[in-house]
């Protein structure tokens, strides 16, 4: 993870678009900027980037459910649940499944866990539209090369 930058998602480990799941990864940085004033001398990880990190993951799916055609954006957080702390170190597990897609949105249900226990959870809604930038969808493709995703399965030649 690199938090400053918002680039939350490290690892693609499984992703499966026909039964619309994604499991990802993130390591929680040992030092970052956001650490200084969250909290000093008790670093814990904020949980709007740990929202930020299910909405990163659920966005990889919807791009290799549409081919990268289009761009998802968050558009609604529903039953954000908070249930832990997170401290710098720690490696999540982030996964996500698509609940329903249609007219230009996706619905997803989306959990994070560590060794397997419940960290947070959410119900995400993604508005799904053309790319608005050029230079975007080739950034995108840069990164998904980072993380792991394997863009030669869904980026059509």
């Amino acid at each position: 993870m690199r938090p400053e930058v918002f680039k939350m998602v490290d690892r693609v480990v499984a992703i499966d678009p026909a039964l619309k799941t994604i499991h990802c990864k993130g390591l929680v940085p040992h030092e970052s900027s956001i650490f200084e004033g969250h909290f000093p001398g008790y670093p814990i990880m904020p949980g709007v980037l740990l929202v930020e990190a299910m909405a990163q993951t659920t966005g990889w799916l919807v791009l290799a459910r549409n081919r990268f055609d289009k761009m998802p954006f968050l558009a609604t957080v529903k039953e954000a649940k908070l249930r832990t702390f997170v401290v710098p170190g720690q490696n999540l597990d982030l996964f996500s499944e698509i609940l329903h897609e249609g007219s230009g949105f996706v619905v997803a249900k989306t959990h994070t866990s560590l060794d397997g226990k419940p960290i947070c959870s959410a119900e995400l809604t993604f508005r799904v539209l053309p790319w608005p930038e050029g230079r975007m969808k080739t950034t995108v493709l840069q990164v998904a090369q980072e993380v792991a995703f394997p863009v030669g399965d869904y980026v059509d030649a």
